[in-house]
């Protein structure tokens, strides 16, 4: 109970390990703590902890859902990648940027609520996580960044916010159920392949200032 810190890749690659009791006064999980750690079904991250690394839970595929505590403020890049049994996570309402490949391959999430807050989300955010159907994106949000969506193929709906500029490289390519979406009037940028083998989609509006 006296441990307050887990150091860098403390655990990283246990592939045995089935459960783990993190001590209250534990108030950060470092960059690749849990990596690997396929067998662990779930965690408990104490209410302390307000800030979690980039890679933490990488590859724990074993890991079905995860409570964030209300400290933390950002979804690192890699936190949950190949999670592929993770479906759901309770994100706090004080998160305010998803990092690249956050959630890349975690083919069992069916939905996330991304908190109101959020002004940020990273390349391959949610790429090739097969089973997610829609998603709703805070207001604060304006760009949709390299292969945010790339490989969503159970994605139908995307609810786009009127402050978004642009459209990055493979955003939705491959996302082969979406038939419809709405581009703001403000997108002035649309990248490479966004759309590419997007084949149930039937029509698209193109704003009047896009220039490319």
């Amino acid at each position: 109970a006296s441990v307050t810190s887990i150091g860098h890749a403390a655990f990283h690659s246990c592939s045995s390990l089935t459960s783990i009791a993190i001590p209250a006064g534990v108030t950060s999980i470092r960059d690749y703590t849990f990596y690997g750690c396929s067998s662990l079904p779930s965690i408990a991250i104490p209410a302390g902890v307000t800030s979690i690394g980039e890679y933490a839970f990488y590859g724990c595929s074993s890991l079905k859902s995860i409570a964030i505590p209300a400290g933390v403020t950002s979804i690192a890049a890699g936190m949950f990648s190949t999670c592929s049994s993770l479906t759901s996570v309770d994100l706090p309402a004080g998160v305010t940027s998803i990092g690249g490949s956050a959630f890349y391959n975690c083919n069992s999430l069916t939905s996330i609520n991304l908190p109101a807050g959020v002004t940020t989300i990273g390349d391959y955010a949610f790429s090739n996580s097969n089973k997610l159907k829609s998603i709703e994106i805070p207001a604060g949000v304006t760009s949709i960044s390299h292969s945010t969506f790339h490989g969503c193929s159970g994605l139908a709906s995307v609810d786009l916010p009127a402050g978004v500029t642009s459209i990055g490289v493979s955003a939705f390519s491959y996302c082969i159920n979406l038939t419809a979406i709405d581009l703001p009037a403000g997108v002035t940028t649309i990248g490479e392949y966004a759309f590419r083998s997007c084949r149930g989609l039937e029509s698209i509006d193109i704003p009047r200032g896009v220039t490319s």
